[in-house]
């Protein structure tokens, strides 16, 4: 029986493939406690989440011209203002916005939008309009807070890694089901291990790693079996109730990445009922998500950003739905925030030649705030341009 050779980047690759790319190397709960540090929750609507039908200009009527079908009545409407209203499915962020706990940022955008979800994603995910860059701008912002690896630093809920949390130094956890990220029995059994012809740093380095593997399963595992919420995260928690699970067990984790899965959010064919179902979900779960750890005194140094990687164009298609587009809102959620309006809202007539809208505020002066006035980095050091934050949403 011959031999076979591994490498370390052959294990890597491997074990990427089982869903082992995804722990620390030498994981732990936190030494240190998570109260004393500022937490960011990064929430991606994936697909192109519509603007318009999320915080509706009602008192617009160019708004109802270019949606004579799909634009959302008056009637249904929660009002934040005599200008602007939640969709009526948004109940539980209307209740954060009532808190003063919520800040939408208008119009965020770049030059030159792409309107392919690859490319758009590719442009949000790495902070780099119209370039990228081979880290994600979480994972920057990570090498940022620790240029030294950090055990669980961050914490990417999903069964595929996000580019958004790539890292030149941390290796994010990555896991969707926390029973079946604890079920890779061959890392119990190193007597097959000899058989590998492989160098004794290799070797090292595999055993390290299947270690590694098992100290982090038994974290998260741990975690969510001792999870209760106190608060109702609705029908679809979108892996939130995850993230409270690692906060509340104390996970020494300043950077978590969660996604809305699948493109649900790209809505060109009967919008309506999908879109106010999905906001239904969200707005539920971000709720959710604040109640319960503010019920366990929590919530204090957590903030949300929740993000689309585009908006919707104005105009309603012919099936009832609405295709790709360009400026979308951003919002940045939690009891530090100082919420309202921010940014300058696009003017519906005023679009572009394509029929969409003009982005006024470049998304990453809201990543600048996250960044800048949260976390306490300097965001030229992360993010080209050196754009800058916007004042009065966080506590400088």
């Amino acid at each position: 029986m011959s031999k076979m050779k591994i490498s370390r980047r052959n294990f890597i690759a491997g074990s990427a493939s089982l869903g082992l790319s995804s722990f620390s190397a030498f994981p732990s709960v936190a030494s240190s406690n998570v109260k004393n540090n500022h937490i960011a929750v990064i929430f991606e609507l994936s697909g192109g989440n519509d603007g318009l039908n999320t915080h509706i200009p009602y008192s617009n009527d160019i708004y109802y011209r270019l949606r004579p079908k799909i634009g959302i009545g008056e009637k249904d409407i929660l009002k934040l203002d005599d200008a602007y209203g939640f969709n009526k499915s948004m109940k539980g962020m209307f209740n954060l916005w009532k808190k003063n706990q919520l800040a939408i940022v208008k119009g965020c955008g770049y030059e030159n939008p792409s309107f392919s979800h690859f490319t758009s994603n590719a442009y949000m995910h790495s902070g780099v309009p119209n370039g990228g860059h081979a880290l994600g701008w979480v994972g920057r912002v990570a090498d940022e807070l620790s240029p030294e690896f950090r055990d669980n630093l961050i914490v990417n809920i999903a069964a595929k890694q996000s580019p958004a949390v790539v890292s030149g130094v941390h290796t994010p956890i990555v896991f969707q089901d926390p029973e079946r990220f604890r079920k890779f029995e061959w890392i119990n059994n190193f007597d097959s291990i000899s058989e590998f012809d492989s160098e004794p740093s290799n070797l090292s380095f595999v055993k390290k790693v299947a270690e590694s593997s098992k100290q982090t399963s038994f974290l998260i595992d741990e975690a969510w079996k001792n999870f209760q919420p106190t608060s109702d995260y609705g029908i679809v928690p979108f892996g939130l109730q995850k993230v409270a699970a690692c906060i509340k067990a104390g996970f020494d984790t300043q950077l978590y990445y969660v996604s809305v899965p699948n493109n649900l959010f790209d809505t060109h064919v009967s919008q309506g009922p999908l879109h106010s179902r999905l906001l239904s979900y969200v707005s539920d779960t971000i709720s959710g998500f604040f109640a319960d750890l503010a019920n366990e005194g929590l919530d204090q140094n957590v903030l949300m950003l929740v993000y689309s990687e585009f908006g919707r164009r104005p105009g309603e298609n012919s099936n009832l739905g609405t295709d790709h587009g360009t400026a979308n809102d951003m919002y940045l959620i939690g009891p530090k925030v100082n919420g309202g309006v921010y940014g300058s809202p696009p003017k519906l007539d005023q679009l572009n030649q394509d029929g969409n809208i003009n982005f006024t505020t470049d998304f990453r002066r809201v990543y600048s705030t996250l960044i800048r006035d949260w976390l306490k980095l300097n965001p030229i050091r992360i993010l080209s341009g050196g754009l800058d934050p916007i004042e009065g949403i966080l506590p400088s």
